[in-house]
């Protein structure tokens, strides 16, 4: 399968701190790809690199085929869409007339802004005043601004973090259906069920430096130890390793009735981070 990122040994400083250290990652054509991390780590940076807002150090860096020199043409904005915390819109404006201004800018016809604006969920509030609006409001007029041209490539970061879990699920639906369309979605988050629900693929990115590059589930799955986790009905939690001398414990537990639940161990994705890391996604 195509890839639409490649990078390859890719450095950024900024002085003496070296914010991104030899990264190399390929993302593949239709997948969603998550770049997780706590704050800090290297994701916007990251981000910054992929859409020519900031130039690497050192490394290779292409984007649908294009190298960094080509970041800045109408070619290579023209098939991405972005979503970062440099996003804005018109303050002044309604919602429906930023997405205006958007569409004459890249040739898409107006009838496009009401199938985005229920998209995010904000079908009803097209009239309204940009300045009025809160901050999860913006973040999705933000969000049908960047895919208001049906881009192939859309880079999102931390595209919920100001959502309720009712648009949240909303704009998860959106995306997958997105990405059914076919469009390439890179996302940069530090939460670990958003990523689990929506990405093909996760790389575990920790002070400028990647840690694991794999789907969910292999990651919970490697990183699983294979024991069963048991509640019994008087209340006693035990963990019984998956072994054939424990065959006859969890059989005795089984026949006598004691178990209230059993489960086996599959780490989160945030349990897998911090074991990697020693740090905690937040």
């Amino acid at each position: 399968m195509e890839n639409v990122i490649e990078v390859n040994g890719l450095k950024k400083t900024f002085g003496s701190h070296t914010a991104i250290k030899n990264v190399t990652l390929h993302v593949k054509k239709g997948e969603i790809f998550g770049l997780l991390g706590p704050s800090g780590s290297g994701k916007t940076t990251t981000n910054k690199i992929l859409t020519g807002e900031l130039s690497p150090t050192s490394g290779e860096v292409k984007v649908l085929g294009m190298e960094t020199s080509k970041f800045g043409s109408a070619s290579f904005k023209s098939k991405i869409g972005i979503l970062s915390d440099n996003s804005s819109l018109y303050e002044r404006l309604t919602v429906y007339d930023n997405l205006k201004l958007f569409c004459k800018l890249y040739g898409v016809p107006v009838s496009q802004i009401d199938v985005l604006l229920k998209e995010v969920n904000l079908q009803d509030d097209g009239s309204r005043i940009v300045s009025k609006l809160s901050k999860g409001m913006k973040q999705r007029v933000l969000l049908a601004k960047a895919l208001i041209h049906k881009p192939e490539l859309v880079f999102l970061d931390e595209p919920t973090s100001a959502l309720d879990p009712g648009n949240m699920t909303h704009i998860h639906r959106g995306l997958q259906r997105l990405n059914e369309a076919g469009t390439t979605i890179f996302l940069t988050t530090h939460n670990m069920e958003e990523a689990t629900e929506l990405c093909d693929r996760v790389a575990f990115l920790h002070k400028g430096e990647l840690q694991e590059v794999d789907s969910p589930v292999a990651l919970r799955h490697k990183y699983s130890t294979g024991a069963f986790h048991v509640e019994t009905h008087d209340g006693d939690q035990m963990v019984i390793r998956n072994k054939p001398e424990n065959a006859n414990q969890i059989q005795e537990l089984i026949a006598t009735n004691q178990i209230k639940s059993m489960h086996s161990d599959h780490p989160t994705l945030g349990q897998i981070f911090l074991k990697v890391t020693g740090k905690e996604l937040v």
